[in-house]
């Protein structure tokens, strides 16, 4: 038993290479390792370094806001909406726990077009067509001129127009006509000119009640261009019966019929106005515009008819 010999206070089984433990002192707590490393660093190499899980590397990651230990670490780069991120994904602030920063104003998530009641489209169907092509257009092509000026106001011509068809207007009435050829030329030269003030007056009121009613019924269309288009189909469909009604006077047979048929050609284009300017089917836009039409029937084609 020679061999052994016993000592107090030291460890026999601890081997001549380990360092003694320091003790640690009071009132120092031994911080736990940082989240998602090893309990104690590798031997001979340098302390770690704090890092946080990377989404879509097989782990579930802490929100960006969350630091269990108050070493938070600043943020690397964070890719663009809409590139990188997990699975082909929005990105690292579109995953669950993180949060996505928006300057004033901004909408990443695409800028929805809000429509304004009375306003026009955003992106015209056409140019503005002149005034020679507009009146043409409207009786040879009156579909794809409707669309192509539902968006520009046709104040210039819809008066202009208007104001000299109620000028001829007086002399298409027989009572009228035999009134204003009896008179002198100051007395008559004021009843025609009423008599055009009067027809824009009832043109631009029936022309709104035509757009009031597109509007009820689901119409997204303008008042400026539907009020002068109206005006101007109005006044174009009329011209052949007065024409001949001018010369012939109101009873004549061929200026009945060429009433009748000017009637329902007007039905077919504010019905076509209506449709293309409204964005309405035919049978909303004939209701949009039956009110006109019988106002029409019953002021002017009646009176001679």
């Amino acid at each position: 038993m020679a061999g052994f010999r016993i000592g107090r206070g030291r460890d026999n089984n601890r081997s001549p290479q380990q360092p003694p433990q320091q003790q640690q002192s009071y009132g120092q707590q031994q911080q736990p390792p940082p989240y998602g490393q090893p309990p104690y660093p590798p031997a001979g190499g340098p302390p770690p370094q704090q890092q946080w899980p990377q989404p879509g590397a097989g782990g579930h990651g802490e929100p960006e806001y969350f630091d269990p230990y108050g070493q938070q670490q600043p943020h690397a780069q964070q890719p663009p909406y809409g590139h990188g991120g997990h699975g082909g994904g929005g990105g690292y602030n579109d995953n669950p726990g993180h949060t996505q920063v928006f300057a004033v104003g901004e909408d990443p998530y695409g800028q929805g077009a809000t429509y304004q009641a009375g306003a026009a489209s955003a992106v015209p169907s056409g140019p503005r067509l002149p005034w020679k092509e507009l009146l043409r257009g409207i009786v040879t092509r009156p579909g794809q001129t409707f669309l192509q000026m539902r968006d520009y106001a046709v104040w210039g011509p819809a008066l202009i127009v208007t104001f000299l068809y109620g000028l001829l207007a007086v002399f298409g009435l027989d009572d009228a006509r035999e009134d204003v050829i009896n008179a002198t030329v100051p007395k008559a030269v004021p009843i025609v000119l009423s008599a055009g003030v009067a027809f824009v007056i009832c043109g631009l009121i029936l022309g709104a009640v035509t757009h009031t009613l597109a509007r009820q019924l689901g119409g997204d269309g303008s008042w400026q261009p539907t009020v002068g288009l109206s005006m101007l189909v109005m006044s174009i469909t009329d011209a052949p019966r007065l024409l001949f009604a001018v010369f012939l006077g109101g009873d004549n047979m061929v200026v009945q019929v060429l009433g009748w048929a000017t009637w329902v050609a007007a039905g077919a284009l504010f019905t076509s106005l209506i449709s293309k300017s409204h964005d309405l089917p035919w049978a909303k836009a004939l209701g949009a515009s039956s009110i006109q039409l019988v106002a029409l029937l019953s002021i002017i084609k009646l009176g001679t008819i």
